[in-house]
């Protein structure tokens, strides 16, 4: 099995009320049994973040992903599989999913 790095972008931001934070919590919790032995870390939201390369540090100017969540599958096609049924994507939002390169 081959680990996959899903990153969050877009989708609104943070919810509108603790009404809308739960169901989104719950939306995503019944999403997570639904892949069951797959999911490898949840994750979390993600902040503020800083770009640092050789030229130095700079801001990320908001192109930064809003969160992440690991999990595994037997390759590309069904790792997005595992995430076409997000309810991240169906708030509007995109998930990017990158294979993690193992030698």
């Amino acid at each position: 099995m081959a680990t996959f790095l899903i990153t969050y972008h877009g989708g609104g931001g943070a919810p509108s009320s603790p009404e809308a934070a739960q169901q989104m919590l719950s939306a995503f919790q019944a999403w997570a049994s639904s892949i069951g032995d797959h999911l490898i870390d949840p994750g979390a939201p993600l902040g503020a973040a800083k770009a640092v390369s050789a030229g130095g540090v700079a801001d990320t100017n908001g192109s930064r992903p809003a969160g992440y969540t690991l999990i595994t599958a037997d390759d590309m096609d069904a790792a997005v599989a595992l995430v076409t049924t997000h309810p991240f994507v169906g708030r509007g939002g995109t998930l990017i999913v990158s294979q993690a390169l193992t030698p």
